[in-house]
């Protein structure tokens, strides 16, 4: 039997700043290119774990969630559709940072995009084993 975690106000200000920033990290994606409404489920599940008013919330984001990742692998078109453009992100990340005269330039900004390109083909893979391991278990 495992003891309960004791809640220091330490962790509790730790959940609560990661979650809100996850929170609106992916409350601007929603709008901007990126996972979003993964991003709000994470935020949702880091300040659950502290604040249980918060977990009421997780279960209908996590179906959105989910349905947007098995929409984002429905169709050929869509996955080269999210395939070019993590490429794009790729490449634009990559004379971000060799160009450094560009506004914003430097490795900050085009690491930042190389990351978005890496964690949208994580995503994608995710998304795409995900539909197809409901798919198999459901012949």
């Amino acid at each position: 039997m495992s003891k309960p975690r004791r809640q220091t106000p330490l962790r509790r200000g730790l959940a609560l700043v990661a979650g809100v920033a996850l929170l609106l990290i992916g409350i601007a994606l929603l709008v901007l290119p990126g996972p979003g409404l993964l991003l709000v489920l994470a935020g949702l599940l880091v300040l659950s774990d502290q604040f249980p008013a918060a977990a009421r919330y997780v279960d209908p984001v996590r179906e959105r969630a989910m349905r947007a990742a098995r929409e984002s692998v429905s169709s050929p078109v869509r996955i080269t559709g999210a395939a070019l453009t993590a490429a794009a992100l790729l490449a634009v990340g990559l004379l971000w940072g060799l160009m450094p005269e560009l506004p914003f330039g430097g490795w900050p900004t085009g690491a930042g995009l190389i990351l978005s390109s890496l964690l949208l083909v994580a995503l994608l893979v995710y998304s795409y084993r995900t539909t197809r391991a409901a798919t198999d278990d459901g012949r």
